[in-house]
């Protein structure tokens, strides 16, 4: 499929890494809808890239709102009448660092499962009938490595005493869990489905007070997105992925 006829959407993507996917998706003639759940900063952001020469255009989208979700799905069918990328990007973390596992709140929990896991999974059914009518639809769902179980475990890992923020990784562990249902429910429709990690990127989430941690640069964290967003019929599906190399579950 030609790249100017795809259209795509990212959430989550007024700032930070979901910008930084817009920009690259639309560099490479992709339509993109950028999606934020404030309407006047989603337009603001989508006019600068536009201002830019990109096919970027404004949608409103929050994802723990289900007539929010609703709302979207109407406009991309009545102005596109399908979807060909879904990439899962909103995301928050809200974890007390200094309670770790058993200190932090019940509501610490339902809050962080609430966008990061049943905002994914609510936006990505209300947008599946539209997905289902490309002709080569791709879901990302970005994930982060801190949801690797497999990593957790591991003494020798980067992540092993990474454990401060628990509801948050094991938001992005059930996601990861969800990806690999849902790539083998759609496989025979053709909609391919993928997790992915972004990587250590300089962002407002990797904050501490004042000082922004984070090894990578907001442009190399979009990028395994827009591969996987962008792979052809012999890519592939229900795999976790950061940059090429396939991570551990």
């Amino acid at each position: 499929m030609n790249a100017s006829s795809r259209i795509a959407l990212v959430t989550g993507a007024t700032r930070g890494i979901g910008l930084e996917t817009v920009r690259q998706l639309a560099e490479t003639g992709v339509h993109t809808l950028l999606a934020g759940r404030d309407r006047d900063r989603a337009v603001a952001a989508a006019l600068k890239l536009q201002a830019d020469g990109l096919p970027v255009e404004a949608i409103a989208l929050d994802v723990t709102d289900a007539a929010s979700i609703a709302e979207a799905a109407r406009t991309i069918e009545q102005r596109h009448g399908h979807l060909d990328i879904l990439i899962n990007n909103a995301g928050i973390v809200v974890d007390d660092a200094q309670l770790g596992a058993a200190g932090q709140s019940l509501q610490t929990w339902r809050t962080t499962f609430e966008t990061n896991l049943f905002g994914l999974i609510a936006t990505t059914q209300a947008l599946l009938p539209l997905l289902r009518k490309s002709a080569a639809g791709r879901i990302v769902n970005v994930s982060s490595l801190l949801g690797s179980i497999s990593e957790h475990r591991n003494p020798d890992s980067f992540i092993y005493d990474f454990k401060g923020i628990p509801a948050y990784n094991v938001s992005k562990s059930a996601v990861n869990a969800w990806t690999v249902h849902l790539a083998h429910v759609l496989e025979d429709a053709g909609i391919k489905v993928n997790t992915i990690h972004p990587g250590y990127v300089r962002t407002d989430m990797n904050k501490a007070g004042d000082e922004q941690n984070g090894e990578l640069e907001v442009a190399d964290g979009a990028r395994t997105s827009v591969r996987l967003a962008l792979i052809d019929d012999a890519g592939p599906t229900g795999g976790y992925f950061y940059m090429d190399q396939v991570l551990p579950w």
